[in-house]
């Protein structure tokens, strides 16, 4: 698959999560306190709950459920109850408009 067009960056206001389904994906897109655009899968790893529901801090986003913070660039979580990472996926933002490719994920959870 290719990358997919979601919503314009200004569609995300600073310090929020917007939930996307692509092709079944859930994708939390979430701007950061300093303003840049992350794409992280939208569920929690440890009790299935929608992370775009949650709260951003700094770089990082909390689920409001259980407090687990990950973090937007590596999707690792920083705290207990989570123990597993989300994915993260490939992001591009081209003209003011955001494109995700939910076949891709970076980082440290980058497929082999």
């Amino acid at each position: 698959m290719s990358e997919v067009l979601v919503c314009k960056a200004e569609d995300v206001a600073p310090g929020t999560a917007l939930k996307v389904t692509i092709d079944g994906v859930p994708i939390a897109l979430v701007k950061d306190s300093a303003g840049d655009l992350h794409a992280i899968g939208d569920t929690c790893s440890h009790g299935e709950i929608s992370l775009s529901e949650g709260f951003v801090e700094d770089d990082a986003l909390e689920c409001w459920a259980h407090g687990s913070q990950f973090d937007l660039r590596s999707g690792k979580p920083r705290n207990f109850p989570a123990f597993e990472p989300v994915p993260v996926y490939q992001l591009n933002v081209k003209d003011g408009e955001v494109y995700i490719d939910p076949t891709v994920t970076v980082g440290e959870n980058a497929d082999a």
